[in-house]
């Protein structure tokens, strides 16, 4: 379906655009926030397509969060790449979200899967929505300059860390690198997960659960260009041990192509907001930059 372009707002080089369309994969309004980068307004060679980078969010969050405090547009301009950020579950009359009103589970925690249990498999397609549905709708109004299907990366933080790493290991042919900002890397294993997976694809359904665990995916992905994937997470993070616990992603790693190729660095004193992501979006932005051949 056609884009609606709801505001133009100028910032840095470039502008961001709050976009919204209706999503065949989840039945619902979709907002997500593009970011065109100067060189989308600047560029006199249309031939070269600009790459993308694919934010995924965390818990609660909207397109609004990462666009306003990861300071994403400043390194968009300064390497030149559009950014995506789209939001992270389906919303609206009819859309079911968790009975007991929590924030983890439902409305803005759609854990970037395709639900199969009901009711949420009415509306909860978030994995084909992110992955199949959102690229080919930005193409229709962007494609001519910006690529949104060969030349991307993938990134996210928390429930948005997890979608990155997933996405990234079924999907290895096409995204360039993949970064993380204190993901959920065994959600079979944790408290978020098991909450999440046991509502969306059903308590006793562990197959479709390795679908999507990058520490079930990781031992059946080959690595044949030798890629890294970068983690960053605060040694101050309230949720490290109960949820994120990254460090079960470098044991699964182990004798597989990943031993030795995802870098988990811990940052003292950083907790789990966008203070911490901001400070590291500047490394993330070169770790994709060079992987999309900018730099």
């Amino acid at each position: 379906m056609a884009l609606k372009i709801n505001s133009a707002i100028a910032v840095c080089g470039g502008k961001l655009l709050k976009l919204s369309h209706f999503s065949s994969c989840t039945g619902t309004d979709m907002d997500v926030n593009l970011y065109l980068p100067k060189q989308y307004y600047t560029s006199i060679d249309d031939s070269k397509l600009i790459p993308s980078v694919l934010y995924l969010s965390g818990l609660t969050c909207t397109p609004q969060n990462a666009s306003e405090k990861a300071f994403w547009q400043i390194q968009a301009d300064k390497f030149g790449f559009a950014v995506i950020f789209p939001d992270t579950s389906p919303r609206g009359d009819g859309v079911a979200t968790d009975p007991e009103g929590s924030w983890d589970f439902g409305l803005g925690a759609g854990f970037y899967v395709n639900a199969t249990e009901q009711p949420y498999s009415s509306h909860y397609k978030m994995y084909d929505y992110v992955h199949k549905e959102l690229p080919e709708v930005l193409a229709e109004e962007f494609g001519s300059k910006v690529d949104f299907f060969k030349n991307i990366s993938i990134t996210g933080h928390s429930m948005g860390g997890f979608g990155a790493l997933s996405g990234y290991l079924k999907n290895i042919n096409r995204y360039k690198s993949c970064s993380a900002f204190a993901p959920i890397v065994n959600p079979s294993a944790v408290p978020w997960g098991q909450k999440a997976f046991t509502g969306y694809l059903g308590s006793s359904n562990k197959e479709a659960w390795d679908g999507y665990d990058p520490t079930k995916l990781i031992k059946h992905v080959e690595n044949l260009n030798g890629n890294k994937i970068l983690i960053h997470v605060g040694s101050n993070d309230p949720f490290l041990e109960k949820h994120l616990r990254p460090h079960l992603l470098q044991e699964a790693a182990k004798g597989t192509f990943w031993e030795g190729k995802i870098e988990v660095n811990f940052e003292d004193g950083f907790d789990h907001s966008y203070y911490f992501i901001s400070t590291f979006v500047p490394q993330h932005a070169e770790f994709h930059a060079k992987h999309l051949g900018l730099i």
